[in-house]
C-alpha cells in the first residue's frame, strides 16, 4: 500500500483514481465480441469459450444430470454454510416486498402503483480462479421473491469443462435450473441478444471485470437494461485509535485478493494504528493462497492519514465506495453522515465478508464511484413500478378545467 499522510483537499482526486485496465481497445474488442455472437449465435459462443476459458463445451446448458450431481460433490459444512446465507438473504430480502396503498389526490382521482416482476432475467455468475457461488444466492433470491417468470444463469466453466459444484447446487437451492455455460464479454452478448442455446433477457445482473462490465454498458445501450455497472471489487476502512489493525488488515486483504485491478483503502486518523496495519498486512498478506494477486491489488492501494474524523467522511462520501468500513469508537455517529456507499459495516466486529456471505445484505453493488447514483441489487431491481389511476365523474370534473388549460 501506497502510504500518504496529511494530503491536502486538492490532492483527494488524484487518491480516488481507481485502477483502469491497460488496454485501451478493450470497448473495441468488446463490441467485436458481441457484433460476433449475434451474428453467429451459439458457434461464436463455442468459440470464444475455447479461446478465453481454455475449453469448448459440448454442451453449452449445463445437463439435468451435472445439477444433480453437483450436490455429492459440495461437503456438509458448505452445505450448512450455504443454507446459513439462503436463510438470512431470504430473510432480509422478504421485507422488502411492500404494498404500496391507493392515494386520493383530489375528491374522486385515485392513483397507485403495482409492483409487477421483469418477466425474464439473465443472472451473470463469475467463475475463473474464484467461482462465486454466493452470488448465486445474491442474485437468484431476490429474483424469486419478486416472481420473475423465467431466470436463468450463465457462467464460465473450468477447463474440464464443468461448472464449479458449488455454484450448482447453491442455483439447486435457490430453484434455478436453466445454467449455460459461458463468460465474459460473449455470456453478456448471449444474454443480451439470444442465441440457438440461450433466450434473450430484459435485464441483466451481476457483478465481474472490465470486460463484463464494458460489455452489461454496451447492452444497455442496445436495448437490454442491467442492474449497475458493477466492476472490480473495492473497499474503504475508516478507523481510528479503537479499530483493531489485524481485523482491518484482514478487510482489507479480503477485497485486495479478489483481483488485481481491485482497490483497498485505508483512512485513519491515527498513525499508530496506520503503521500497524501496514504491519498487518505484511504478515498476514505472506500466508495468503492468493498473495500475488492481493500484492498487485495493494499497489494500486492506499494507507491515508487525515486530521479528524469529519475530514475521513468527506473523503469517503466523495469516492462512495462499494464496501465503507467504519471501524471507530461510536460507529453509528459517523454512520449518519454516509451519503455515498454501496453497503456499510459498522464496528470492529462487522466484517466485509459477513455481508459478502451470510448476513442478509447482498453483495452485489455498485463501484467505481457509482454508489453516487446506484443502490445495490435488491427486490426492487427485479420489479417495475405501473402507475394506475381512476377517475370518476366528480373527479373528471374537478381537474378538467385544469386539464383543458394546460393542454391548449
Amino acid at each position: 500500500m501506497q502510504i500518504v499522510k496529511y494530503p491536502k483537499q486538492a490532492q483527494w482526486q488524484e487518491l480516488m483514481q481507481r485502477p483502469l485496465p491497460e488496454n485501451p481497445e478493450i470497448e473495441a474488442s468488446v463490441r467485436k465480441i458481441m457484433a460476433e455472437v449475434k451474428a453467429k449465435g451459439d458457434e461464436a459462443l463455442k468459440r470464444f469459450t475455447a479461446d478465453y476459458d481454455g475449453v469448448t463445451p459440448e454442451n453449452i446448458r449445463v445437463s439435468n444430470a451435472e445439477i444433480s450431481n453437483a450436490g455429492n460433490q459440495v461437503s456438509d459444512e458448505l452445505k450448512s454454510a450455504i443454507a446459513v446465507a439462503y436463510r438470512n438473504i431470504r430473510k432480509f430480502h422478504a421485507s422488502q416486498l411492500n404494498k404500496e396503498p391507493a392515494i386520493e389526490t383530489s375528491p374522486g382521482i385515485k392513483c397507485w402503483r403495482k409492483n409487477v416482476a421483469i418477466e425474464n432475467v439473465g443472472l451473470y455468475i463469475p467463475g475463473g480462479s474464484a467461482p462465486l457461488f454466493s452470488t448465486v444466492l445474491m442474485l437468484a433470491i431476490p429474483a424469486k421473491l419478486a416472481g420473475c417468470k423465467k431466470i436463468i444463469m450463465i457462467t464460465p466453466p473450468a477447463k474440464s469443462g464443468k461448472i464449479a459444484p458449488a455454484i450448482l447446487y447453491a442455483a439447486t437451492v435457490c430453484g434455478i435450473d436453466e445454467i449455460y455455460k459461458a463468460g465474459g464479454a460473449q455470456a453478456i452478448a448471449a444474454l443480451a441478444y439470444g442465441t440457438e442455446a440461450i433466450p434473450k433477457v430484459d435485464k441483466i445482473f451481476g457483478p465481474g471485470n472490465h470486460w463484463v462490465t464494458k460489455a452489461k454498458e454496451i447492452a444497455q445501450t442496445m436495448g437490454t437494461a442491467i442492474d449497475m455497472p458493477a466492476g472490480p471489487s473495492e473497499v474503504l476502512i475508516i478507523a481510528d485509535e479503537s479499530a483493531n489493525p489485524a481485523f482491518v488488515a484482514a478487510d482489507l486483504l479480503s477485497q485486495a485478493e479478489h483481483g488485481p485491478d481491485s482497490q483497498v483503502i485505508l483512512i485513519t486518523t491515527s498513525t499508530e494504528i496506520l503503521e500497524s496495519v501496514q504491519k498487518e498486512v505484511r504478515e498476514q498478506s505472506a500466508q495468503l493462497p492468493r498473495k500475488k494477486i492481493a500484492g498487485q491489488s495493494l499497489e494500486n492501494s492506499f494507507g491515508i492519514l487525515l486530521q479528524d474524523l469529519d475530514s475521513c467522511i468527506k473523503f469517503s462520501n466523495a469516492y462512495a465506495p462499494e464496501h465503507l468500513i467504519i471501524a471507530t469508537k461510536n460507529p453509528n455517529n459517523p454512520a449518519e453522515k454516509v451519503i455515498n456507499a454501496g453497503s456499510v459495516f459498522l464496528g470492529n466486529y462487522s466484517c466485509e465478508s459477513a455481508g459478502d456471505y451470510a448476513s442478509g445484505t447482498n453483495h452485489t453493488l455498485p463501484t467505481n464511484g457509482y454508489a453516487k447514483a446506484y443502490s445495490g441489487v435488491a427486490v426492487d431491481s427485479f420489479l417495475k413500478k405501473i402507475t394506475f389511476q381512476q377517475l370518476d365523474e366528480t373527479g373528471i370534473k374537478n381537474i378538467g378545467p385544469a386539464i383543458e388549460i394546460m393542454a391548449a
